[in-house]
């Protein structure tokens, strides 16, 4: 049974034109039990003031603050910004009344922002990622950092981390600040940057991480974390805590504590110094030693993205459909297009077999450069049907020569599933697919058999996968993503490499000597 403060959670819409919209306004509630938590950390040291940049839909903050306000037997001072009118009608709905939206404005708060400077700030700040953000408004933002950092950030950054900064900068001496934000404010390229900024003029108090079991926002493919910042000298330590249940009044008695280090099994708390944590990365767990190696997957390997075809529709083919068109077979190439196709952690002949019964495209339309003319019928009515759906007008293709001309790839003898939740991550291919872009390919630098065997040997092994998380983006789920060049920089445990007597191939031994 709910508190009487305490509002319904949101109802989010799965997919289509709703889901689109919520993505647009980046807008998802707080929920109470995260709400109270933050407030407490924000009125902590007696600010009666809150104010919250991005108000919302459930006004979660507001209720938040005079519940636990009214607890400790004082009415709060509430103001903030909105930029969406319907938002607050919905607050309305959820309880706030005229006199606690009374000091709430309709305003852009990154360009147009309040004067300042403010006690407490809160807030979970719209998170709509930077290729969402108009290109007018993006250049304003970005031109703002710039003022502000010395330097512009990566175009990457989205909108929520310009809320953060335009927040900081309007936060008055100790005032503290709290902010729930998507994993990538510390995992994007360009947190080391804006990180290093916010630790060498502000007190980083406590960052909270949560087990994917226990996400704020059980429905969105975020992982979120909460900053609790203070307009104070920097220190050399923080408090780390993972939240391992969903709803646990405990992440609000640890904050009332000061987070000082409790007996609760819902609570994992750490003391850990700043110069790891940002190193490690403030989403991660103290690397505990896992990084116990010189040796990154980029001595023994490199690492491509799979082929983007710009039209998979068109491109990637069933067998029946190619056989239909009249497409000869030398100008197919098996190919393996989604995850789920692979059910183990190998790629066998019989799995194409396997797809093909099951109707799932397997085969990759690849005519290389050659002109037009020289192509069969077939082919060149096929290529007119392309033409006549615009895919040779497409971003992707229009710059290719001819527009229907592939990327290449040598077969990898490993698959990376670049973004998932799968316990393995890397897939031998013994079949000899080409991948397209939801696998990297991992190309061994060393091509003898011994090699390639011990090599997949360590990758397998499950302290080589655990350390995914330390080059990873994780999002909700538990799911991580890792890109080619930070797939390059995953470290092989000393101890696996001498388990499976795994040497550096001679190239890199000669560079070592070099």
């Amino acid at each position: 049974m709910r508190r009487p403060e305490e509002s319904a959670p949101q109802s989010l819409p799965k997919s289509g034109p709703e889901r689109e919209r919520l993505r647009e306004k980046g807008q998802f509630w707080t929920p109470d039990w995260i709400a109270e938590a933050m407030v407490t950390y924000a009125i902590g040291g007696g600010c009666g003031a809150i104010f919250d940049p991005a108000v919302g839909a459930g006004g979660a903050f507001f209720r938040a603050a005079k519940a636990v306000a009214g607890r400790r037997g004082f009415v709060p001072r509430l103001a903030g910004f909105e930029m969406d009118p319907e938002a607050l009608q919905q607050a309305r709905e959820c309880g706030l009344g005229d006199g606690d939206l009374g000091h709430v404005e309709l305003r852009d708060f990154v360009l147009d922002p309040p004067s300042g400077p403010f006690g407490a700030v809160i807030a979970n700040p719209p998170y709509i990622r930077h290729h969402r953000v108009p290109p007018d408004r993006k250049a304003r933002i970005r031109a703002f950092g710039a003022r502000l950092l010395g330097r512009p950030l990566d175009g990457r950054a989205g909108l929520h981390v310009y809320f953060l900064l335009r927040a900081l900068q309007l936060l008055d001496k100790r005032g503290p600040l709290a902010f729930i934000m998507p994993a990538d404010t510390c995992e994007g390229v360009f947190s080391p940057q804006l990180w290093r900024w916010i630790t060498s003029r502000y007190r980083l108090d406590a960052v909270i991480t949560f087990a994917p079991w226990a996400a704020p926002f059980p429905a969105v493919d975020t992982n979120a974390l909460i900053f609790m910042i203070e307009n104070s000298p920097p220190r050399e330590t923080l408090t780390w805590v993972r939240c391992l249940e969903a709803g646990t009044p405990h992440v609000s008695a640890l904050v009332e504590n000061g987070f000082e280090r409790c007996g609760w099994s819902a609570l994992s708390v750490v003391k850990r110094g700043l110069q790891e944590a940002l190193s490690t990365g403030l989403s991660r767990e103290p690397n505990g030693g896992q990084a116990d190696s010189l040796f990154r997957l980029g001595n023994f390997a490199r690492v491509m993205r799979g082929i983007a075809t710009g039209a998979n529709g068109f491109f990637f083919l069933t067998r029946r459909r190619a056989m239909d068109l009249g497409i000869p077979s030398e100008f197919l190439i098996s190919a393996i297009g989604r995850t789920r196709d692979v059910a183990g952690d190998e790629v066998v002949d019989q799995t194409l077999l396997d797809l093909e019964c099951r109707g799932r495209p397997n085969l990759l339309l690849s005519l290389g450069a050659r002109p037009e003319v020289t192509l069969p019928r077939a082919v060149r009515t096929y290529l007119r049907e392309g033409e006549r759906a615009g895919l040779h007008l497409r971003p992707l293709i229009s710059g290719r020569n001819p527009w229907y001309r592939m990327e290449s790839r040598a077969r990898p003898p490993f698959l990376f599933t670049y973004l998932g939740r799968r316990d393995c991550r890397f897939i031998r291919n013994t079949a000899g697919f080409v991948p397209l872009t939801c696998f990297l390919c991992v190309y061994p630098l060393d091509h003898s058999p011994d090699f390639t065997e011990r090599l997949w040997i360590a990758l397998k092994h499950p302290r080589t996968v655990s350390n995914l998380a330390i080059v990873g983006k994780s999002y909700g789920g538990g799911a991580i993503k890792v890109e080619p060049r930070a797939l390059e920089s995953l470290v092989l445990p000393t101890s696996v490499l001498q388990s499976v007597g795994l040497e550096l191939p001679r190239s890199m031994n000669q560079m070592r000597l070099l």
